[in-house]
């Protein structure tokens, strides 16, 4: 029996086609799918006759640089250009873009001190192990002499991430920045007093909380995901087992399934130019945790920041709901929402509603003496907008929606997530579960059908 059926990991006795396979696997998606396979075919039919290189590449791209391995060879082309797919370019950078870096720059690679073949050593053959060499990123853009607009346009394109924000207009930013937190764990936020305490708030709604978690079956699914090009639902919606409390979204081509949900390999025919490059920058994306009951929190793996819509982080920050964009860090771990708080929430919109609607019929009815006594038409105008807090209203509290890459809000070019190119919607069932059991308790009067 081969080695490939007992661990998935091929080695240089098998055919090129599952070598091919398994390393393609491990592309960072910089480039397009039939580019990749045309550079990587290419190396692994000029390595088959080197076995231990072969094998050393494979050991390379599949544990991702984990374990040491030696230099993966190929002969010096006379300009030291590498030809594939009818395009030109220097094998060590084609080979670190495939698998690591995928918007490397061709100066911004440098060898290790062990790689005894390294490109700039001038030797007949050169090493394109992509983990021989390392990243220096060139210092940043300077952006003095641009103005404004084009800053802001910069900026944007690639979101430089220790920039400061723009220094005294910080009142007026709408986006709120959420870095990594410092060694000592997750960032928990150590503000309660945002947060109404339970025994401060009406006891009915606490026990009322413990008797609805009682009552209810935990649902199957803990939450689904859809994912969005711009206003279009690109694939089937996910749905993540509630046996999988921690689930990765990322921008890679394995099969989806179980705990992980892969963008890189679903098809949109109305997919732009502009969509496909910020596709390539999802990387390894987010890891969303249900913990407790329904909590969730998010790890930003990705090497780009994260934009995320939370009503929970709105109310932490001191924002009103839905007024702000969260932009959160490579490596920050951060809690997006509360199932307590949201449950609190429902409970206080609903109310509000059932009540502003019954007042609103009364004062339409004239039976509430208005100005003058003419009937009611201004109480009832002041109310309307109270009761008109529907079902859609409350589903709110029970989404987060996040997208990779771009922002979007007054920072931005785009005003809404819906103009940004890849966003995924998370439904959490258990919220949803619970918004259930709040409206047969306290129907709203005249629900609106849901579009």
């Amino acid at each position: 029996v081969s080695k490939m059926s007992i661990t998935n990991t091929p080695t240089s006795n098998d055919a090129c086609l599952s070598i091919v396979h398994s390393l393609m696997c491990h592309r960072q998606g910089g480039e397009s799918e039939t580019f990749a396979k045309r550079a990587i075919e290419s190396l692994v039919k000029k390595l088959k006759e080197k076995k231990d290189e072969l094998d050393s590449l494979i050991t390379a791209i599949t544990t991702n640089g984990a374990h040491p391995s030696k230099c993966v060879t190929i002969q010096r082309t006379l300009d030291g250009r590498l030809q594939v797919a009818g395009r030109k370019g220097f094998p060590h950078v084609i080979y670190a873009r495939l698998w690591r870096w995928p918007d490397l720059h061709k100066n911004e690679l440098k060898h290790v001190k062990y790689c005894q073949f390294a490109f700039d050593l001038k030797a007949d053959n050169v090493c394109v192990n992509p983990y021989h060499y390392e990243r220096v990123v060139s210092p940043g853009i300077d952006l003095s002499g641009l103005t404004l607009s084009s800053t802001l346009m910069v900026k944007d394109e690639y979101e430089f991430e220790n920039q400061p924000s723009h220094s005294g207009a910080d009142s007026h930013h709408q986006t709120i920045q959420h870095q990594p937190s410092r060694p000592g764990g997750p960032q928990e936020f150590s503000s309660p007093a945002l947060l109404p305490s339970p025994e401060g708030s009406s006891s009915a709604s606490t026990s009322a909380f413990s008797s609805l978690a009682a009552g209810a079956s935990t649902p199957d699914y803990w939450c689904s995901i859809a994912y969005f090009e711009m206003d279009v639902q690109v694939g089937e919606t996910f749905k993540v087992p509630a046996s999988c409390p921690t689930v990765t979204v990322d921008g890679y081509v394995d099969p989806s399934g179980g705990d992980r949900f892969c963008l890189g390999q679903l098809s949109n025919v109305h997919r732009t130019e502009a969509i496909e490059r910020a596709r390539l920058h999802i990387g390894k994306g987010v890891q969303l945790e249900c913990k407790g009951e329904g909590d969730v929190w998010v790890r930003c793996l990705s090497d780009h920041a994260v934009f995320v819509q939370s009503y929970y982080l709105d109310r932490e920050a001191g924002r009103a709901p839905g007024d702000a964009v969260h932009k959160i860090y490579p490596s920050a771990y951060i809690k997006v929402f509360d199932l307590r708080q949201c449950h609190r929430q429902m409970q206080q919109q609903a109310a509000t509603a059932q009540a502003a609607a019954a007042a609103q019929a009364a004062a339409v009815a004239g039976n509430i003496p208005g100005p003058g006594s003419v009937g009611g038409i201004a109480p009832a105008i002041s109310l309307s907008a109270a009761a008109g807090i529907g079902v859609d209203d409350l589903r709110r509290l029970c989404i987060l929606r996040m997208s990779f890459v771009k922002g979007w809000g007054p920072d931005y070019p785009r005003q809404s997530i819906k103009e940004t190119p890849c966003w995924i919607e998370i439904h959490l069932h258990r919220a949803l579960q619970l918004l259930d059991e709040v409206l047969h308790t306290m129907p709203i009067a005249d629900p609106q059908p849901l579009d």
